[in-house]
């Protein structure tokens, strides 16, 4: 295969033009933690960055050290700012965001009234697709401030990455439907006339209407649908605007993606969907890579030494519960045809020990007086350390072969993914033996993105 274009990240960080950066992906491969890393090697090499984070688990603030995350764009701490950057974090209050539109492109009292409204309340907090037009939104606004030079977007964590993308024209073809014209027919006639047409014209719908949603319901859905008339043009507007941002020159789209089958088919699709929709695509983030410090030692060779060692411990395993013979131990039929040692023949003898008679509960094969759990632990003791040994190395040998099938299978993996694609700029991002909690350990997923390396020296 030929070699996989390398995506480097630094340059990209650096480019002025380089204005916003936006993380996608599946689920749970770690673009949150992606964009923060991003975030904060961008500031520490000069640029004024904020990281927008629609993630609800909150990660983002407790590895940047701010106790909560709100809508407004707060401050990070403990960033190196010599090179002149400095870095700010936020959180999507989706809510928060649909009330600023309102209050900014309705006056006060039609503001209240759709404020107040029960339908807009249920529709800003949690309307299918309306957390993804509000991301763009939020977008919209921060790029508008031009308080910062780099906008980084960790998008929302639904169920499909291409949800981000499709938001606006979702919400745009909802504004536009027949449900809500319908709905909008009595406010545009207005008046009684209006009433009459809704009463007589369209009778038996809201009836239907009536008895899905509720007569109350009917009610307030026309009472912000009425409100909302003047704003449904705005909402297109600002939507098609933030599209075209996207499509912009100075907008970069990394897909983040785990070596994972599901995840790369998901990867893979997003990186077609960004080229029919001639979005800028600058490469794949591949999270969460493993690796091995003695990639030479293959699965097949570990697991074979692994049952050599097995293997020998065996064959020094006594029958039954005698436990691990020592080589050194005397039988007693040696000691009948070499007799008694010089040791055996002081004042504690067996010559001269009554326990020679047989009569003592005491005596066994083993030695004179000695019990036999009292036997097993000095025949063990000679063996022990190195029985240990060879236990630990066996167990570490299969951990190695399992280490070593894993990374066949992501290898496999990424090759599926690269045949397909192999014009996309890769970077592979080497798994941490922990969870990211500080921004220490932002910095170390940093310097991976911006090295390439799978494994650092010494793992």
């Amino acid at each position: 295969m030929d070699p996989v274009p390398v995506l480097d990240i630094d340059p990209l960080l650096d480019d002025p033009a380089t204005r916003i950066i936006v993380c996608c992906g599946a689920g749970g491969v770690g673009k949150t933690t992606t964009a923060a890393a991003l975030g904060v090697r961008a500031a520490e090499r000069g640029r004024k960055v904020v990281v927008l984070t629609i993630d609800p688990a909150r990660r983002l603030a407790q590895s940047m050290g701010i106790d909560e995350l709100d809508n407004t764009p707060r401050r990070v701490k403990g960033i190196d700012e010599t090179a002149g950057g400095e870095l700010s974090a936020m959180m999507l209050d989706m809510k928060r965001t649909f009330d600023e539109i309102v209050e900014a492109h309705a006056d006060g009292e039609r503001a209240r009234a759709i404020l107040e409204n029960p339908f807009y309340q249920s529709l800003s907090a949690g309307f299918a697709g309306t957390q993804e037009y509000m991301a763009m939104e939020k977008l919209s606004q921060l790029r508008a401030r031009d308080e910062w030079d780099l906008i980084v977007i960790d998008t929302p964590p639904s169920r499909s990455a291409l949800d981000f993308l499709d938001a606006p024209k979702r919400l745009g073809s909802f504004l536009d439907g027949k449900f809500i014209r319908v709905l909008m027919a009595p406010a545009k006639v207005g008046g009684r006339a209006g009433m009459k047409f809704l009463n007589v014209g369209m009778s038996m719908m809201t009836g239907t209407l009536s008895k899905l949603m509720g007569g109350q319901l009917l009610r307030d859905v026309q009472t912000f649908v009425a409100a909302m008339d003047t704003m449904f043009g705005g909402f297109r507007t600002r939507a098609d605007a933030t599209y075209r941002l996207l499509q912009a020159p100075g907008t970069a789209f990394l897909v983040v993606a785990a070596p994972e089958r599901d995840a790369l088919r998901e990867a893979a699709y997003f990186v077609e969907r960004l080229a029919a929709e001639e979005m800028p695509f600058a490469g794949l983030v591949l999270n969460r890579v493993h690796g091995s410090g003695a990639p030479q030692l293959s699965a097949e060779r570990a697991l074979a030494a692994a049952e050599n060692l097995d293997e020998a411990g065996i064959v020094d395993q006594g029958a039954g519960n005698a436990g691990v013979r020592d080589s050194s131990a005397t039988s007693p039929e040696a000691e009948a045809h070499t007799g008694p040692t010089p040791d055996q023949t002081s004042d504690d003898s067996p010559a001269d020990s009554p326990a020679r008679t047989g009569d003592s509960p005491g005596r066994t094969d083993d030695g004179p007086g000695r019990t036999p759990d009292q036997t097993l632990g000095q025949h063990s003791e000679s063996r022990s350390g190195a029985h240990t040994v060879e236990q630990l190395t066996a167990g570490l040998l299969r951990l190695h072969a399992e280490r070593m099938h894993v990374l066949a299978r992501e290898q496999r993996t990424r090759d599926r993914f690269t045949s397909l694609h192999p014009e996309v700029a890769v970077v592979e991002v080497a798994a941490l033996p922990g969870d990211v909690h500080d921004l220490a350990g932002l910095r170390a997923i940093a310097d991976r993105l911006a090295t390439g390396e799978a494994v650092e020296p010494g793992e």
